[in-house]
């Protein structure tokens, strides 16, 4: 895919996303407990993969840029009546986001010893 078409992934995946944090999520919370975490944790993995494809940022710019999202998304839920702040999302979105460039580099330093 071209760098075009990940930029438009990602656009609609904040906009997804943010609308997804907002809404008023009813009955999911029983599916086990964190689950939430395990929400926040996959959709910042998703969205570091998608921005890293999309543009030509530094690695400390993409992190920080994600970890604004996550605390915009935090701020948001907390003046909405039917949501709340969490440290603990904020955390799995961070860890989340960085999880993705760890397992990146790994594996580029892992093709770097293989090739040479």
């Amino acid at each position: 895919m071209t760098r075009r078409v990940y930029q438009v992934i990602f656009l609609a995946s904040i906009i997804g996303f943010t609308i997804l944090f907002a809404k008023e999520i009813k009955g999911v919370g029983n599916l086990f407990p964190h689950v939430d975490k395990v929400a926040h944790f996959g959709i910042f993995f998703t969205l570091a993969l998608v921005m890293d494809k999309a543009f030509k940022l530094p690695l400390m710019v993409q992190i920080l840029l994600l970890a604004g999202y996550g605390a915009a998304i935090e701020f948001m839920q907390d003046m909405l009546p039917y949501r709340q702040a969490s440290v603990g999302d904020f955390i799995a979105d961070f860890i989340g986001a960085v999880s993705y460039f760890a397992i990146k580099l790994g594996f580029h330093l892992g093709s770097k010893q293989r090739n040479g």
